[in-house]
This record gives structure tokens, sequence and C-alpha cells, in this order.
């Protein structure tokens, strides 16, 4: 009995290796939007955990910045005015605030780091003794253009910066001379310091010259009760108890800067501006040295403008905790696309192979345990963190793959080739994962290898003869 047009379709319909393709390509398409979706999932618990890390930081105090001391004196200038009902010119007296540097500052910090806890997310915060050591030059008001008689040497104070004044734990001590200034909290020390958030190695970082910059003028003053230039002292000691949580910077205020820190973290992230100099990292601490010259900063020794922007400079150390999970498994996640295309192409050499039917709803199936794959991979690595969530993610997927593979496979031995195939797949993909600065390198030569073992693993197919049952050889 002859068959029907519509019978000799739906046969050439099964039985077509470009159907079967078009098919494969389309189901590879679909899965790429669950694939997206779990993208973002990974990015909105990233986000969860950044929200809940400032939120705990933010309770004992934020990432802090330091800059200073800075000598500020106030004068009188005139300033002149043309009076247009009068027809003439007045000169009207101003005041303004003359800033100066001093000629060199050392910074001796010691932090105590400690974490703090909140559900399954880990804060970094920490205590730390800050001794500063600052000279300054004896100004020359004259080479300012300042008039002597117009120096209120009377006003003349000290401020010194701090982003987060609830950070301070005691009084400060602030010496002049042989003097303990009393000194008071202000939210305008008349000069703007850049707070950075320092971002790890995997996102780019604002730097100071960036529009994003957060800038602030909290600090503390200390009035120096000078009654004229003959009491100018320019001998400062600074000794603050301070608590900040994650960072800690320093603007170079000095025209030779040099900053000590040291304290019991193994994990220290140096950032800013400028490496250290000098640093040491063990499992017991860290130490750094910074030494800065006023040649490496955008701003001058003096100025006379109220609100600078000393930005462009700052420095210091992050306090890293090693919770790098969610960037790996964001990265993991990339690669979605290319184990489902590889894992596809193994079933569907085998199935052409091997004479073997594979359902479209069963490739479906597959394809959806390789998605669900990133959703253990996330939800574990929160818990055990991203190599054995990795791994027992893998070992889940590949053996729920491979078992359900036996209901359609005829020989075992095909089963376990597919289960060894994709377990050679997430090996690759780690590798590239931990070997970030080769990873070009070792994804292009294992990609290299794969196409070339598909090439000879399907060299005898008769793409063409579709009549025929096509054969290949696999394995022994």
């Amino acid at each position: 009995m002859e068959t029907s047009i519509i019978d000799r379709f739906n046969k050439w319909l099964q039985e077509s290796v470009t159907v079967k393709l078009m098919s494969i390509g389309f189901l590879v398409l679909l899965l790429l939007i669950p694939s997206t979706w779990i993208q973002h999932l990974m990015h909105e618990r990233q986000s969860r955990a950044e929200d809940v890390v400032d939120e705990i930081s933010s309770k004992w105090s934020g990432q802090q910045s330091l800059s200073g001391p800075v000598l500020v004196i106030p004068y009188h200038y005139r300033e002149t005015v043309i009076d247009r009902d009068k027809k003439g010119v007045e000169y009207v007296k101003r005041k303004a605030n003359y800033y100066l540097l001093p000629e060199k500052l050392d910074v001796k910090g010691t932090v105590k780091p400690q974490v703090l806890h909140r559900g399954i997310f880990d804060a970094a915060v920490y205590e730390s003794q800050i001794e500063m050591w600052a000279e300054f030059a004896r100004p020359v008001i004259d080479a300012e253009g300042i008039s002597e008689k117009d120096v209120l040497w009377n006003e003349a104070r000290m401020v010194f910066s701090v982003s987060d004044l609830r950070g301070i734990s005691d009084n400060p001590v602030f010496l002049v001379g042989n003097t303990n200034l009393a000194t008071e909290p202000t939210g305008d020390i008349g000069l703007d310091i850049p707070v950075n958030k320092w971002e790890d190695s995997e996102s780019e970082r604002v730097s100071g010259n960036g529009a994003g910059s957060v800038y602030l003028s909290n600090g503390i003053v200390a009035r120096l009760g000078w009654t004229s230039e003959k009491d100018f002292n320019g001998h400062t000691e600074i000794t603050l108890p301070l608590k900040g949580s994650q960072q800690l910077a320093f603007i170079p205020s000095g025209k030779t800067t040099e900053v000590k820190l040291s304290g019991p973290w193994s994990s220290p992230s140096f950032n800013g501006e400028f490496l250290p100099a000098e640093r040491e990292i063990s499992d017991e601490g860290f130490s750094a040295r910074w030494k800065v010259l006023h040649y490496n900063r955008p701003f001058a020794q003096s100025w006379n403008t109220d609100h600078l922007k000393l930005a462009g400079a700052d420095f210091g150390v992050k306090l890293l905790i090693p919770v790098d999970q969610y960037q790996k498994s964001i990265r993991t996640s990339k690669y979605s696309e290319l184990i489902i295309i590889l894992t596809f192409a193994a079933l569907f050499l085998v199935e052409i192979s091997r004479k073997i039917r594979i359902h479209p709803f069963q490739y479906i199936l597959i394809g959806a345990a390789l998605i669900i794959y990133y959703t253990l991979l996330i939800s574990l690595s929160e818990q055990v963190g991203y190599n054995a969530a990795y791994w027992v993610s893998t070992l889940a997927t590949v053996g729920l793959v491979g078992a359900y593979s036996l209901s359609f496979m005829e020989e075992r031995r095909l089963t376990a080739l597919l289960i060894s195939l994709m377990l050679v797949f997430y090996a690759f993909i780690f590798v590239i994962i931990l070997q970030q600065d080769f990873s070009l390198l070792l994804g292009s030569i294992g990609l290299f290898i794969i196409i070339g073992a598909m090439m000879y693993f399907s060299r005898t197919i008769k793409w063409y003869d579709e009549g025929r049952e096509p054969h290949v050889k696999i394995g022994n």
C-alpha cells in the first residue's frame, strides 16, 4: 500500500537530521529565557547581601575617610563695589579664610577588626587608634596678598576631617605645641572630603575625581586661642580613637605624608590612588606603609577658597571578607548557554550514531535540569561557600541527567560516556572561573579541543544521506 504524502512528511520530520538540529537550536534559544532569570536572581541576591552589610555597618559606624589637620586663619579683605545710584565706588569689608596644610604629616594607625553577623551575611567593622604628628611652616601672609593688619589671629583654628563622626569612640586628644585644646564636632569644617566606596577587583572603582563621589565636610575643630603671629606654634599631635566599617581611607594632607597601618586581618585590600610603598600580609595580620608627596596630589598646599574639594588622592585599606560566591556564581551562569549547547550536542551525536530516538520533551527536561543547577549553586554557596556548592550542584545535576538518560539510552556505557562528558564540561568551567587571569586562554584552548573532538566523532556521519541509517563509532 502506498504511503500518503502526510505520512511521508511525518516520517521526514522524524528522521531528518536538519529538522532535529533546528529543533535543538530552538530549544537552546528557549532555555535562554530562564537562564536570564537565574542571572537576575543572582544579582538580586548580591544586592541584598550588600544592602544588609551596609545596614549593619551604618549602625556601627560608616566607612571612614580622614584628612588634616588643616590650619585655618580668617582675614578681612576689601571688595570693590560700584554704586550705580551714587555713580561712585565704595569698598566693602569681607571675611575669608586662609587654609594651610602641614609640611610633614606622620600617621600611625592600629586597626582591630571584628565581624558582625546578620543571618547568613557578615560585615567587617573595626576599632582603631589613630595617632598623628604634623609640622606646620609659619604662614607667609604677605605672599598671599593679605595685609598683616587684616589677619584675625584670635579666630585662628585647626580642623580635622572625619567622614562619620559617630565613629569617634572617646574624646580626641588635640595638642598644639604643649597645649591640649578643646575640640568640637562640626558639619562644616570649610573643605570637602570625598568618601568613595572602593569596589573589589571585579567591579569598577569610583575614583575621587568621578561624578559618583560623595563629599562631606564633617569633622572636629579646635580654637587655637592665638592673639598674634607670635603665638604661632606649628607642632600638632592628634590621638583619635575611631570606629568604622569595611574601609579606612586617608587624604595626603602633608607636603610629605607618611601613613603606617597594621592590624590582625589576613585579607586586606589596599585601594585608592596610591598603593603602599611597603606591605606585609600573613595569616596573623597585615602592615603597610604609604609615602605620598605633594607633587602626587591634585591640590595645593594652601588656598583661600571655602569648600575646596580635596579629591583624587585618597588611599587606605579595605577589610575584605572572602565571600566571593556571588561574583563567581554570576560568572559561572554566563557559561550556562555553553553547557546546554555542549550537552545537547553530545546527546545529538549519540542519537544519530546509535539510532536512538530522543524526544524534544526529553531535551527540555534535561535543559531544565541544567538551568536549575544555577539556583542550587547560588543557594548552596550562601551556606557552604562557592567551591563546595559548585561540586555538590554539579554531582547532583549530572547524577540526575545520567539517571534520566537510562530511560532512553539502550547501553549503560553511553550513559557513562554522557556523564563523563558533562563532568569534563563542568570541570572545564570550574578551572576557568578559578583561573581568572588565564580564563580567556584556557577557554579558547578548551573550546578548540571540544570542537576538534566533535569533528572527529562526527566525521563519518552521512548528513545528506537520510535514507540510510547514519552510524559513527563512539568509544571502543
